[in-house]
């Protein structure tokens, strides 16, 4: 159910991120957050909640889950601050021409990777180069899309880089982030045509010792990362980190109960309600992300029947109560979403027109476009195999049956929901996505065009591609605000998705594990926590 791609994790608008248990409080730069120092040493166990079937070769991988893997394997060149902007992070600053059209890329100095080589320009050039599709041992399919509007890559010295763009292009060191996806990946990893989504080479505070897929990916400390802790020593405290596959979300609530992993991640309000109890018990601890994320929603195919047709979106829009959805599978923790961006981002409006509930208006919506179109109203339903959004299926089944819709659900696991959403093999799916984390404009290769494989939905709206095109190129904030709110009424209008929640992702650990809170940036900017896009455990330690 989770996917999360091309930017997730850069925030909108100046808000705070800043999270922390429900005790409160922030971690120190030199003691954990409650206030003991920390120990080096010892194992982390991470139930993630599928697993990265394909591998982790960076600019063709699906990650999903594997995300927070690749946090700890690989650095990025920006991260987002709390304040949810874009600083340099691997790389030592970005910079801009006047027009946005050229950005320079100074890297830090010293940093190696994994296998002692060093990072320099011409390695981050070969980056970029794979994950726009012009490196010859790289073919992307999706960051293809990502990177359309980058005209040339090259190398202005040992640590500087040079990226021009076809237009101005405003978010583009959001892109340098991409939601923890654009790790910088070693030459040997970038030139191996067989093995590498499995032999991973990055400068990231983690090395990997072992992978046996569907059971357990191990890391071990690199002890020669270039991040220093405050007892002057490289971070990451722990040994290693064992990362094991668990798509059952009851399964990792009782394997954490149990004392059998260290930490689990969740995004489902019921499961929230069941940390928070536990937490009061004192069996664990609770840390909360403040800002919504990401936004649930039933993603429609616009070019299969019945929903190629607005009427059949709007009927489903008006037909289901989701007010019902969200007290039943996140027991109303959660607010109810009416479009994509989330209060306190660019682009959000507490009322966009999306349709409000009304069963009369939807039952004449379904009985207007079978008479008008002759065509069957029934539709199959994607979800991922989890019992727990397997509910969620059931619960819109009984709604849409209440409406005289017929609904068959088709479950698979994580990445399969993935491919058949990328090859448009579905007609309606349950999906979680990043719209609502992130500067808008990384929204771009979710909606644009039809001929793009990351429209998912196979929206057609030369609206919305205008807006979107407007909105990259534009600096001024106010009509950047106008420009993404404008998007979100086309939303509505259309129906293009039906939005149910936003979702704040939560992880929860046992109360050995200290640290969870990041530790300052290289930059000395408060980081941004939120953990779905692959903070590394650089500070966690355990008693």
């Amino acid at each position: 159910m989770l996917l999360v791609m091309a930017v997730v994790a850069t925030a909108c608008g100046g808000s705070d991120n800043k999270s922390s248990s429900r005790k409160g409080g922030e971690q120190s730069t030199s003691i954990g957050d409650d206030g003991k120092t920390p120990k080096r040493g010892g194992t982390l166990r991470i139930a993630v909640a599928g697993e990265t079937n394909g591998g982790f070769c960076l600019p063709e991988a699906q990650l999903a889950s594997g995300i927070n893997i690749v946090s700890a394997i690989y650095d990025t060149l920006t991260a987002p601050n709390a304040a949810g902007q874009l600083v340099p992070n691997l790389a030592k600053s970005v910079d801009h021409n006047a027009d946005y059209t050229t950005w320079t890329i100074k890297l830090r100095e010293g940093v190696k990777f994994h296998d002692g080589t060093p990072l320099d320009a011409k390695v981050v050039k070969n980056n970029l180069d794979a994950y726009r599709g012009t490196y010859p041992t790289r073919k992307p399919l999706l960051f293809l899309f990502t990177f359309s509007d980058v005209k040339d890559v090259r190398v202005v010295d040992n640590l500087t880089v040079e990226v021009t763009t076809k237009r101005p292009w405003v978010a583009f060191p959001s892109y340098l982030f991409a939601n923890g996806r654009l790790g910088i990946v070693a030459q040997a990893q970038l030139d191996d045509a067989k093995t590498c989504d499995r032999k991973l080479i990055g400068t990231g505070p983690f090395k990997l010792k072992e992978w046996r897929i569907n059971d357990h990916l191990t890391v071990v400390r690199n002890p020669d990362y270039w991040q220093k802790a405050p007892d002057g020593k490289p971070y990451p405290y722990l040994d290693q980190v064992i990362y094991r596959p668990v798509a059952d979300e009851g399964q990792r609530l009782n394997s954490l109960q149990a004392g059998n992993v260290d930490e689990i991640s969740t995004g489902l309000g019921g499961s929230l309600k069941t940390l928070r109890e536990l937490q009061d018990k004192g069996d664990v601890e609770v840390n909360e992300v403040k800002r919504p994320n990401l936004v649930g929603h039933i993603m429609f195919n616009a070019s299969k029947p019945p929903f190629d047709d607005a009427e059949m979106r709007q009927a489903l829009a008006y037909g289901l109560d989701r007010k019902q959805l969200n007290e039943v599978v996140n027991d109303g923790l959660f607010k109810q979403a009416d479009g994509p961006f989330a209060p306190g981002g660019i682009g959000y409006l507490k009322d966009p027109g999306f349709p409000q509930h009304n069963v009369a208006k939807a039952k004449q919506l379904i009985a207007d476009y079978k008479k008008r179109t002759g065509k069957s109203t029934d539709f199959v339903l994607n979800t991922t195999s989890d019992p727990s959004i397997t509910a969620i299926a059931e619960l819109v089944q009984q709604q849409a049956k209440d409406l005289g819709l017929n609904v068959r659900l088709r479950g698979s696991d994580q990445a399969a929901l993935i491919n058949l959403a990328i090859g448009g093999e579905f007609q309606a799916t349950l999906f979680t996505n990043s719209f609502a984390a992130g500067d808008p404009d990384e929204d771009h290769i979710w909606w644009y065009g039809q001929g793009n494989p990351v429209n998912f939905g196979r929206i057609k709206d030369p609206m919305i591609d205008q807006l979107l095109d407007q909105g990259r190129s534009e600096p001024d904030p106010a009509k950047r605000q106008t420009i993404y709110e404008n998007i979100n009424r086309e939303f509505a209008k259309q129906v293009w998705n039906l939005w149910t929640t936003y979702t704040t992702e939560t992880l929860a650990t046992t109360t050995k594990v200290h640290g969870i809170l990041p530790p300052k940036m290289p930059s000395g900017d408060k980081p941004f926590y939120i953990r779905i896009t692959g903070d590394p455990p650089l500070a966690v330690w355990k008693e």
